[in-house]
């Protein structure tokens, strides 16, 4: 509750000016910045109560830094502040309604995985998942995601936070620091101390400031996210940390609205891909590594220019949060796509393409003989995969990329070709070692991975001959040593 004195009028003025303030911040997201305040027992009326609005009185001004301290310093000595995240993902997850499953609606789920798991068996050698089959609502799904989405996003994170930092040092009066009270920004004339612990060096603020609007931007992201997947598999890499296959009803029932195919087989088929999804990362040790190695290479390798930087904040208050928007959000740190960048955000994207392929081409191929409608359903899926959605832009504005299949089609009819040459053994070994993954050649023409892959097996032959001849002149050459001095003769010198 605020301490503000009850004047409705004035309470409506401060509402006014801290969303004018936020908005700088969040632009239109303020709303949901707001909900988040409440959340956290912040009252938006008193922490808009400061100078320009009247002065409050002392113990207003002593509950509004206790709000200030708990929003800003909960997590936020790391890249992310994991809280926010947390409270802004659960508030959008429910925005559009989350009611609790019911058992009918949590036993078709897992009926259906149970089902899926079964069709699977008759097309691929790779073994169920072996982990619990789950029927979740949004909220579930944000609890057990959001951490790997908070790990993805964590290196690109600390880059921009100490490169503003490093920028809004050298705009900062040349005395702050030095026992004078440093103004928060967008609270000017706060007392040095007001968060705890003295004073705070700039450097630090702007790094919580980043942290808390990451917070906000990955808690945007996986809560819209929630509205929109099937299970835990749908943006292509791995999001929990044990085996396990999941559906989300809701989602599931509000897709099939509107489709030609019936509830229960487009709950089937969803089923299928997610149980497909999950063998693959199951089963293939080295492939969740891979991914999230090549998506955190790529984060890490990301430069910050900091003159384009400091051009956007030059002439700024750094007090100012509405001139410190553009440094707080996406899309315009100047980010700079080194060659090695480019590199590693081919081999992602065409390591995404090759898990939608497998997984269209076996889910598919599973379905045939049980769901009459399995190709306009494998179509419908393969678009919106390709279109992408709300929460996958904001993560690509976050880490620069987007974690979206592009040649999901292209790696569909690589599989599909495989398949056909080889059988279902020489698909599946597609996934045997990283070095042997297929690359944009095979993608460029599938009906010739074969005679490549056998040119490579040639080749490396003819290295190991090679290199076993290397090997055997150097062990004939030791044993006439040998012989050499055992017969008394002295080795050359």
């Amino acid at each position: 509750m605020s301490n503000l004195p009850d004047d409705p009028e004035g309470a409506e003025e401060r509402e006014r000016m801290l969303r004018s303030m936020l908005e700088g911040f969040f632009g239109d997201r303020t709303d949901e910045v707001l909900a988040q305040m409440r959340a956290q027992g912040i009252d938006p009326a008193a922490l808009a109560g400061m100078p320009g609005a009247g002065t409050p009185d002392p113990a207003t001004m002593q509950h509004v830094l206790a709000q200030v301290q708990r929003l800003l310093s909960a997590s936020g000595d790391g890249p992310v502040n994991t809280d926010v995240a947390h409270d802004i993902a659960r508030q959008v997850a429910v925005a559009e309604g989350d009611p609790s499953l019911t058992g009918g609606q949590a036993k078709a789920a897992t009926d259906a995985l149970g089902v899926a798991e079964l069709w699977l068996d008759a097309v691929t050698d790779l073994p169920p998942a072996g982990g619990p089959a789950h029927a979740w609502s949004r909220s579930e799904w944000v609890e057990a995601t959001l951490p790997a989405w908070n790990r993805l996003v964590a290196p690109v994170a600390t880059s921009v936070a100490d490169a503003l930092a490093t920028v809004l040092r050298d705009q900062l009066p040349e005395d702050l620091g030095d026992g004078e009270a440093l103004g928060m920004p967008g609270l000017p004339g706060l007392p040095a101390g007001a968060l705890g612990g003295g004073m705070l060096d700039p450097a630090q603020m702007m790094r919580r400031l980043g942290s808390a609007v990451f917070g906000m931007q990955i808690g945007q992201a996986a809560g819209t996210l929630s509205r929109e997947v099937f299970g835990a598999t749908d943006v292509g890499v791995p999001l929990l940390t044990e085996p396990a296959t999941v559906l989300l009803p809701s989602n599931v029932a509000a897709f099939a609205d509107g489709l030609d195919a019936p509830l229960e087989e487009v709950r089937h088929f969803l089923a299928l891909r997610e149980a497909a999804h999950a063998r693959l990362f199951t089963h293939v040790p080295w492939l969740a590594a891979h991914l999230h190695g090549l998506v955190e290479q790529y984060a890490r390798g990301i430069t910050i220019d900091l003159d384009v930087l400091e051009q956007q904040v030059r002439d700024i208050d750094p007090s100012d949060p509405e001139a410190l928007r553009g440094a707080l959000t996406g899309g315009v740190f100047g980010l700079q796509h080194t060659p090695e960048q480019e590199a590693t955000l081919l081999r992602l994207e065409t390591a995404l393409a090759l898990v939608e392929g497998w997984v269209t081409e076996v889910a598919a191929t599973a379905a045939l003989p049980h769901l009459p409608h399995t190709y306009p359903l494998r179509e419908m899926i393969r678009r919106r995969r390709a279109a992408g959605g709300p929460a996958e832009h904001t993560f690509a504005t976050l880490v620069g990329l987007e974690l979206r299949p592009r040649r999901s089609r292209d790696a569909t009819a690589l599989f599909a070709h495989v398949l056909a040459e080889g059988g279902p053994q020489a698909r599946d070994a597609v996934w045997d070692h990283p070095d042997l993954l297929p690359g944009t050649a095979d993608l460029d023409d599938p009906a010739g991975y074969f005679t490549r892959r056998q040119e490579q097996a040639d080749e490396q032959s003819d290295v190991d001959a090679a290199l076993a001849q290397i090997l055997d002149a150097a062990d004939r050459s030791g044993t006439d040593t040998s012989e050499g001095t055992e017969n008394g003769d002295s080795p050359s010198s």
